[in-house]
Order: structure tokens, then C-alpha cells, then sequence
């Protein structure tokens, strides 16, 4: 009966308390991150910072390939090794689309990142060098000046983080929003 009695005082304290809890705190602390860090166009949210979208029109910049379509109930990867033969027909297959997409593109200097997955399979954000590689095919797509949209990407191009982690990252769905405010 005792075992029973504190039982049920960890599940009250460990599953109701706590997480109420933690969660008051962050609404007051955090609320923006509490809430998702959700991105609102015209009062309509569009998106989450931290999850990647599928952007397949022209007229906008592609972010990585996601073998979750981007779902973040779940998140994950294949995590298919580089010697995989289904890793290798997916790249070549994402490296095609590449190339058919961004015809001013050189198959050899395709970054890593436009054909491979995050861990996740959520990153909301592309290398700088991914981001200059489609500003061609955007401006075009978009009748803009190929300086406008690179003067976009510098723009909307992320430090490392803490100035000392990571590398410097574009995320898409910035970029895109802000890219569509041009034609607003």
C-alpha cells in the first residue's frame, strides 16, 4: 500500500506538476520558442523556423532533401551508410533534379547539403554556397536581377552560432518570405 501511495504521489508530481510547471515558465519566459517559433505572413502562419519546408517552385529557393517530407512527428533519417546503393540512386536522382532545375549549374560543385538529409530531416536552413548555386534560376524565375536576390541571400545569411559553432546558413523559409515581399 505504501509502494502504491508513493506511486501514485511521483505520477501526480513527475506527470501533472512538473510539466505544468515547465510549460508556465516557458509561456512567460519564452513564448515565441514555447510556442514553436512560428512565422506568420499577412497574420497566416506559414511555417516554423526550426522545420524545413518543401519549396519545389522555381520561383523560390529549395531547401535540403527530407526522407520525412519535412514531417516533424517524425523526425528522423534513413541514415542509409555512403555505400548504399538506395543512398546513391536518391543523391543522383536529387543531383538530376538539380540540374534540370538551375541550368547554370556545375554537377561538380553541387554542395553536399541540396542532395543529402540533416539527421533530423528538418533542417529549416541551406549552406551559403547552396543559397548562391539557385540565385540564378530564382532571379530569372522571379524577373529580378540576379544582384537583388544575391544581395538577398547576404541578407538573410546566419553567423555561426555564438560566433563560434556551426557554419554560416541561410534558412529558407526567411529567404522566401522575404523574397515574396519584393513582389508585394
Amino acid at each position: 500500500m505504501k509502494a502504491l501511495r508513493l506511486c501514485l504521489v511521483f505520477i501526480v508530481i513527475c506527470g501533472l506538476i512538473y510539466p505544468l510547471a515547465t510549460t508556465g515558465v516557458a509561456q512567460v519566459l519564452f513564448p515565441k520558442q514555447a510556442n514553436g517559433s512560428l512565422i506568420k505572413k499577412d497574420e497566416k502562419i506559414v511555417g516554423s523556423k526550426w522545420i524545413g519546408q518543401n519549396f519545389s517552385s522555381a520561383n523560390y529557393f529549395h531547401g535540403r532533401v527530407s526522407s520525412i517530407k519535412n514531417d516533424a512527428s517524425a523526425s528522423g533519417s534513413l541514415n542509409l551508410a555512403a555505400s548504399n546503393p538506395a543512398l546513391k540512386k536518391r543523391v543522383e536522382a536529387s543531383i538530376a533534379q538539380l540540374m534540370k532545375d538551375n541550368s547554370t549549374m556545375d554537377r561538380t560543385n553541387i554542395p553536399a547539403d541540396l542532395v543529402t538529409n540533416s539527421g533530423s530531416g528538418l533542417d529549416p536552413d541551406i549552406s551559403v554556397a547552396s543559397a548562391k548555386l539557385q540565385v540564378a534560376r530564382v532571379a530569372k524565375a522571379n524577373h529580378l536581377e540576379a544582384a537583388t536576390v544575391s544581395k538577398l541571400v547576404a541578407d538573410y545569411t546566419a553567423s555561426r552560432s555564438l560566433g563560434i559553432f556551426g557554419e554560416p546558413r541561410v534558412n529558407v523559409l526567411h529567404l522566401n518570405l522575404a523574397l515574396s515581399k519584393l513582389h508585394d
